[in-house]
C-alpha cells in the first residue's frame, strides 16, 4: 500500500490548483474566487486518489462519487451567489495592508494556505483509496451521514436563497424551515458530509488515522471561517438577530427555545 504515492500526487494536484487560480486572481483584483475553487480542489483530490490509490475498486468509486457531488453542488451555487460581487471584504481588508505587494503575498496567506488545509481535510479521500478492504456496514453508515449532510446543506442554502430574493426581507432574519432548528444548517451539512466521508474511509482500519480531516473541517466550520466569522457580521447588520440567537442552535439542530415569558 502505497500512501505516499498518494499523498504527493493530491499534493502536487492541489498546488496546481491554486498557483492556477492566484494566477488568475492577480489580474482581476479579486481574492475571492478561491472560495468558490474550495470546493474544485476537493473533487480534484478526489479523484487524483482515486487513480492512484489502487485499493478497492468499490470504495474509491464512492468517495470519489461522495466528493464530487458535494463538491459540484457547492461550486454551482458559490458561482452563482459570488461572481459579480467584487472582492470579499474580509480579502479587501488584507489588501489595503499592504496594496504593492499583496498580489505576491496573497499567495501564501491565501492561496497556499487553503490549499495546505484542503490536503489536511482530503485525508479520508486520500487514505480510504488505499487499502483493498471491501465495502461495508460502517460505510453505509457513512454515506448515511454523508447524506443527512447533503440535504441539511442543500435545503438550507435554497431556503437562504429564497428569503432573500424577496426584498420584504431585506434586514430580517431567517427563522423558518431548517434555520429554526440551527443558525447554520449549511455549515453543520458540511459537517456530516465530511464526517460520513470520514466513516467510509475509517472502515478499512488504516483509514481511521485520517481523522484529522473531518476534526479540521469541523474547527473551519464552527471557530474559525464559518459560523463564528458570520455571527459577528449577522450581529452588527440584523436588529433582530440577538433574540435569534437566544432562541436557536448556533450548530447542531434542536427544537428552538421558547422565549422567556415577561410578567
Amino acid at each position: 500500500m502505497d500512501f505516499g504515492l498518494v499523498f504527493w500526487a493530491v499534493a502536487a494536484g492541489i498546488a496546481a490548483l491554486m498557483l492556477l487560480t492566484w494566477a488568475v486572481s492577480v489580474p482581476l483584483r479579486d481574492v475571492s474566487i478561491i472560495d468558490i475553487v474550495w470546493p474544485v480542489g476537493f473533487v480534484v483530490a478526489a479523484w487524483i486518489a482515486f487513480s492512484v490509490g489502487g485499493g478497492d475498486p468499490g470504495r474509491r468509486w464512492l468517495l470519489a462519487g461522495l466528493v464530487t457531488i458535494w463538491g459540484l453542488r457547492l461550486f454551482v451555487h458559490l458561482f452563482r451567489r459570488n461572481v459579480g460581487k467584487g472582492e470579499d471584504p474580509r480579502y479587501v481588508r488584507m489588501r489595503e495592508r499592504r496594496p504593492k505587494v499583496f498580489w505576491i503575498r496573497s499567495l501564501v496567506t491565501v492561496f497556499a494556505l487553503q490549499g495546505a488545509l484542503m490536503w489536511i481535510v482530503a485525508l479520508p479521500v486520500q487514505m480510504g483509496s488505499v487499502p483493498d478492504t471491501r465495502l461495508g456496514v460502517l460505510a453505509g453508515i457513512g454515506v448515511a451521514v454523508w447524506a443527512v449532510g447533503l440535504f441539511f446543506e442543500t435545503v438550507g442554502d435554497w431556503q437562504l436563497g429564497r428569503f432573500r430574493a424577496n426584498p420584504a426581507n431585506k434586514g430580517r432574519v431567517l427563522d423558518t424551515g431548517l434555520w429554526r432548528y440551527t443558525r447554520h444548517p449549511n455549515y453543520f451539512g458540511d459537517f456530516c458530509v465530511w464526517w460520513g466521508i470520514f466513516l467510509v474511509a475509517a472502515e478499512t482500519g488504516i483509514g481511521a488515522a485520517s481523522i484529522l480531516g473531518p476534526i479540521l473541517m469541523s474547527v473551519l466550520l464552527i471557530r474559525v471561517s464559518g459560523a463564528a466569522l458570520l455571527e459577528k457580521d449577522l450581529a452588527k447588520s440584523r436588529p433582530g438577530y440577538a433574540d435569534y440567537v437566544r432562541r436557536t442552535s448556533g450548530f447542531f439542530p434542536r427544537p428552538p427555545r421558547e422565549p422567556a415569558s415577561s410578567s
